[in-house]
């Protein structure tokens, strides 16, 4: 797959990403590269190989399920910017 310009374009309008158009030319050569090395990757003979989410076989430690009757409030919003009346203040995103 070739990146071009015009599709360098395309995907910073759709990410909402400024770029200058002088710049346009170098991110298609750098997305193009990327790509390339996509392609060596899909090359590799995958077959008979399991997935794999770790290289290290490590087990989480557990710990028991304990119902508790709740943190400490005070504590909690000891570490908010801003508290009133025992909850966090934000500020206003819904008109």
């Amino acid at each position: 797959m070739t990146i071009d310009v015009a599709t360098v374009r395309k995907v910073a309008r759709l990410a909402r990403v400024h770029e200058e158009e002088d710049r346009l030319e170098a991110l298609a050569a750098e997305l193009d590269a990327i790509m390339g090395w996509i392609d060596q990757l899909n090359e590799v003979d995958t077959d008979g190989v399991a997935p794999l989410a770790s290289v290290v076989a490590a087990r989480l430690p557990m710990r028991e399920d304990v119902v508790t009757e709740g943190g400490d409030s005070a504590a909690v919003l000891a570490n908010a910017p801003a508290a009133r009346d025992g909850f966090f203040v934000v500020p206003k995103v819904v008109e």
